[in-house]
């Protein structure tokens, strides 16, 4: 049978290792010192019998009674007396033929004594034994008696019952096991509180998900493109990625950054600021040895204390490369724009129910936003398979909401991935600009709505965008498509311009209808090549 291996939490494995260590060290020592405690409490029963033993062989009553017979009656009497005072199983005093002239059982006096251990007693020898004798197994310590004139006369037998040993042993104990207990708990209660601050300071992740996050953030930092430098509260690189070893290489900086301190390390940097005052310092250009670097630098905040902060950077040259690049940015941008719009004001209505304390209708209100956007995501995927597309398209759908305008996709359009990366930005240049322009067309109508249908069908595709806007002309048709021309009193022409443009430049077809004060219809239709599976 095989047994699958148990992964058990850090807080458990803390426990069961300091609970185990605990358990060990008080078994050791319950070992150790039970045995200490068995033979002090033994030995002070011997020397007690032993005492008791001295007192009565010291007894002039014993001395006398058994040097007359006249006087043993006495004896008994004595005895028994010791024998209560001193909390003891008997004593027995016997003469030199070992018959008893005392025993806390009447009926066996003047028999001789039992045990076998009395021998070397009547030679004058005191000592202690175990032996069994009328009362039971006993500890009996035995102590010669002699006359005034130095003659032996009897031996005297203080006894305790072997189990009344092991009762006062198991006493002595008691306390040792209490101590145990008391150990125990102590040692579990403090298992308990360093797991718990141990994983506290651990934020409550266990080693394999630290391991994990540190492989993940290993992988991060080597893949951005930018240089990051992570410094700790007092200033001293602490990481560093590869990106920034090759910026710092290429200023004439070789030596390892880990462990030095940044402002010394790194002229005009603005960590140290950063550090100083808290506050973040976002998009600073800076220069390192004759080369531009477009810098952020955040402080890192834990549990509200300053812990150091981070530093992103980029040579600005090939920012400004990457920039010159980029076509149609100003449609991204708007886009992104819309959304981050109706996302502030979405987080504004939420802001303020948590103010009113309104947390029912606060749970509603953002299950109805998230079900609404996810419904909205996935509406776009399933029919835009282009995912640079479906965002565009979702960003103007956040737009034109921003604007307070009805902007509708047909339920059963389609657009595959284009084979061609390039075709897509191209559409997106089409489609953001006619939208852009039905929007201001609607913005002042009584009915402000826009219809999207996209088909897709054997290698065409086939755009429809119409709108219930103010309309256009016949004259204007023929310059609505001209560079630089616009019926709006500012610098813009540009727009539809571009959509002609792109249109030829997929060899497709545009065609335009509107009447005064009903709308304007849109219609482009493409060579369209997908790539892959449309399913």
């Amino acid at each position: 049978m095989k047994f699958n291996k148990v992964n058990l939490g850090l807080q458990t494995r803390i426990l069961l290792l300091v609970c185990s260590v605990v358990a060990a060290v008080l078994l050791v020592t319950d070992i150790f010192v039970s045995e200490k405690v068995t033979y002090i409490t033994k030995k002070h029963l011997e020397d007690k019998s032993m005492e008791t033993a001295h007192i009565v062989a010291k007894s002039s009553i014993v001395i006398n009674g058994l040097n007359n017979p006249k006087d043993e009656k006495s004896i008994q009497e004595y005895a028994n007396e010791i024998k209560n005072i001193a909390n003891v199983e008997f004593v027995v005093v016997t003469d030199m033929n070992g018959v008893r002239k005392s025993h806390p059982d009447a009926s066996k006096l003047d028999k001789k004594i039992v045990g076998g251990d009395d021998e070397n007693a009547l030679k004058g020898q005191e000592y202690v034994s175990m032996s069994q004798g009328t009362l039971g197994k006993s500890l009996r310590a035995f102590v010669p008696v002699y006359n005034n004139n130095g003659t032996q006369v009897g031996i005297v037998t203080v006894g305790i019952l072997m189990g009344n040993v092991e009762q006062a042993v198991k006493e002595s104990r008691h306390a040792i096991y209490l101590a145990i207990e008391i150990g125990s708990l102590i040692g579990l209660i403090g298992a308990i509180m360093l797991a718990r601050n141990v994983k506290k300071t651990m934020f409550g992740l266990e080693p394999s998900a630290i391991a994990k996050i540190l492989k993940e953030r290993n992988a991060m930092l080597k893949s951005v493109r930018e240089g990051v430098i992570a410094v700790d509260k007092n200033g001293f690189i602490t990481v560093v990625n590869d990106e920034a070893l090759k910026i710092l290489n290429k200023v004439g900086i070789t030596e390892s950054p880990i462990g030095n301190e940044a402002e010394k390390f790194i002229p005009n940097s603005n960590i140290g600021r950063v550090l100083k005052t808290g506050n973040a310092e976002l998009d600073q250009e800076q220069e390192l040895n004759g080369i531009r670097l477009i810098a952020n630098c955040t402080p890192i905040i834990v549990n509200d204390k300053l812990e150091g902060a981070i530093s992103t950077f980029r040579d600005k040259t090939e920012i400004k490369l990457l920039a010159e690049q980029l076509t149609g940015v100003k449609l991204y941008a708007d886009a992104l724009r819309a959304q981050t719009h109706e996302f502030m004001n979405k987080l504004q209505v939420i802001l303020g129910m948590i103010h009113m304390k309104c947390y029912n209708e606060l749970s509603e209100y953002i299950k109805g936003i998230a079900n609404n956007y996810q419904s909205e995501i996935g509406f776009l995927i399933k029919h835009i398979k282009d995912p640079v597309l479906a965002g565009f398209i979702l960003g103007k759908l956040s737009y034109a909401r921003e604007s307070n305008i009805m902007l509708e996709l047909s339920p059963d359009f389609f657009v595959p991935e284009p084979k061609n990366p390039e075709v897509t930005h191209e559409l997106i240049c089409i489609i953001g600009n006619i939208i852009d322009n039905s929007i201001d067309a609607v913005r002042n109508t009584e009915n402000k709505s826009i219809n999207i249908d996209l088909f897709y069908d054997e290698e065409h595709l086939y755009i429809k965008i119409k709108d219930t806007g103010v309309g256009i002309s016949e004259n204007l048709k023929q310059k609505i498509f001209l560079k630089g021309y616009s019926t709006k009193k500012n610098t813009r022409g540009f727009g539809l311009f571009l959509v002609k443009s792109s249109v030829d430049k997929l060899h497709g077809k545009m065609e335009v209808t509107s009447k005064i004060n009903e709308g304007t219809t849109f219609e482009v239709y493409l060579p369209y090549e997908s790539k892959g599976d449309i399913s």
